[in-house]
């Protein structure tokens, strides 16, 4: 039977996400404009924030672009900001866009070598504690330097590589249906496939952890860290010196938690490598090596010196690092034989969705500032102590974190700062360091749930996920315990450590004093 033409509608808008979850949207869209107009401005703008995080929260029901994009369309056109406003935004952060565009898909380039990277790591450590722990750091150093979303799609071929190579083996078919264990017929490879099952969720969490720990030290860590680096004006080394009262102490406990719940098999973790898998794993490895050509091996050279080039370039700021990531995409596409438009477009297909969300995000910051949203926020912390404040900015922004985006947070709450040390509410000292509890706060406390943490969103929403039995509700309870911990002492850091550590850092000359 044929739909009418309004069934139609409603059915491609936001195509399959749940009726109700469209219903809201809808209701949103004509309330807005209502409570502006014949309420207050003020209520109508933060209902808009409000709406916006709710969108951010349904990641999973509708990619945020399209509803929140509604939202930021609207409020255009209603006056709750100007694009003018919106441009002003979009240029100040610019930096941030070519971040995204360029040294995204720069790292395309460099799959091939991570991937050889944590292949020989999973297949050479045979401990599951040491392994664990490589992971987390190998996770945490690369996303130092690269995009966190590429690091964990990286960690997550792998995973589903291997996965595939264990089912098919399993079930005796070359190309079986992942999803469908009905083929593996012995009760001993389905035990087997269980345990290996726990086995990659354990190393899939230790490395989405791995890039939170990471993502936080350096300003091209997470996409808000520039952001905030832009701010506050800190190259690459400065950023990372800054951080670090915080960030050092943060970083050893996280590593330590990974050792201990893989120890006592704790929250979900401590399944080991079935042996049966590791033996099918390895021979296909021998295999693969074995065919692996002098070109092949040529290009995993090529890729590990880029690696070093971009390590450098970004250490001593030689440009902006959108620029650099675009010298990777030249360098890797021109030695690595890639010359197609249509191979070197794949690149950018995982940045731009992201981009364009981004300057979602601007349009959504140009109305609270336009409305001035965060006035009442910012005088209540400034009311208190100068520590007190430090706490605040790291609390308020780890709550909001842990359920919302963190660009979009980071960017509001640097904001906002800027804007109390321009009316001199706040000293150049102090706005330094609200600077550094906005990025541990945006960062640390985002691990708590799939929508605070891009990495772990990225994870879930996987071919992966599914067949690991890793489920929403499974990612929470595994990260608690890093959750808590990196929570809590990121926030005594920030309260007792990070003003005496700075100036002391002063004192021996490895920064200077504002």
């Amino acid at each position: 039977m044929d739909m009418s033409i309004r069934q139609a509608l409603l059915k491609n808008f936001m195509g399959n996400s749940p009726d109700w979850y469209k219903l809201a949207i809808i209701t949103f869209l004509i309330i807005n404009p209502l409570i502006f107009f014949f309420v207050d401005p003020f209520i109508a703008g933060w209902l808009l924030v409000v709406e916006f995080i709710f969108t951010l929260a349904m990641a999973l029901k509708c990619y945020p672009l399209q509803p929140g994009g509604l939202l930021a369309i609207e409020a255009v056109i209603i006056g709750m900001t100007t694009p003018k406003q919106i441009g002003h935004e979009i240029a100040n952060n610019l930096e941030v866009i070519l971040l995204l565009v360029f040294m995204v898909a720069g790292i395309y380039f460099m799959k091939q070598l991570l991937l050889f990277a944590f292949t020989k790591l999973l297949l050479s450590i045979r401990s599951k504690r040491l392994l664990s722990l490589a992971f987390c750091f190998a996770s945490a150093f690369l996303s130092a330097f690269l995009d966190a979303l590429t690091v964990i799609a990286v960690v997550i071929s792998v995973s589903l590589g291997f996965y595939s190579i264990y089912h098919n083996f399993a079930s005796n078919q070359a190309d079986a249906e992942l999803s469908n264990d009905g083929f593996i017929d012995s009760t001993e490879k389905k035990q087997t496939l269980e345990q290996f099952r726990a086995f990659l969720r354990s190393l899939m969490m230790h490395a989405g952890v791995g890039t939170a720990l990471g993502g936080v030290m350096t300003m091209v860590g997470e996409p808000q860290n520039l952001i905030i680096a832009k701010h506050l004006e800190w190259d690459f080394v400065t950023f990372f010196i800054r951080m670090s009262p915080v960030t050092i102490p943060v970083f050893f406990a996280g590593l330590a938690v990974c050792y201990l719940v893989e120890r006592f098999k704790l929250f979900g973790y401590g399944a080991e490598l079935p042996e049966l898998v590791r033996k099918v794993l390895t021979d296909y490895d021998k295999k693969n090596s074995e065919k692996r050509t002098q070109q092949e091996k040529a290009q995993l050279l090529i890729q590990a010196l880029i690696g070093i080039w971009l390590i450098i370039a970004l250490a001593l700021h030689l440009a902006e690092v959108g620029i650099i990531g675009l010298s990777v995409i030249i360098l890797a596409t021109t030695f690595c034989g890639i010359t197609e438009e249509h191979a070197l477009g794949k690149a950018f297909e995982e940045a731009l969705p992201f981009t364009a969300l981004l300057t979602v995000f601007f349009s959504v910051v140009a109305v609270i500032i336009d409305q001035q949203l965060f006035g009442p926020i910012i005088q209540f912390v400034l009311q208190a102590s100068e520590s007190s404040q430090l706490s605040l900015f790291y609390l308020f922004n780890g709550l909001l974190s842990a359920i919302s985006d963190n660009v979009f947070v980071g960017t509001v709450y640097i904001s906002e700062a800027l804007s109390a040390l321009q009316e001199g509410l706040i000293s150049q000292s102090q706005y330094e360091h609200i600077g550094v509890a906005i990025n541990t706060g945006t960062n640390l406390p985002s691990v708590a749930t799939p929508n605070g943490q891009a990495a772990f969103l990225f994870l879930l929403t996987s071919a992966l996920s599914p067949l690991i039995r890793l489920s929403y509700g499974r990612m929470v309870m595994m990260a608690l315990p890093y959750t808590i911990v990196m929570t809590l002492l990121g926030l005594l850091a920030v309260e007792f450590w990070l003003v005496p550590m700075t100036h002391w850092l002063y004192e021996i000359g490895l920064i200077a004093i504002p």
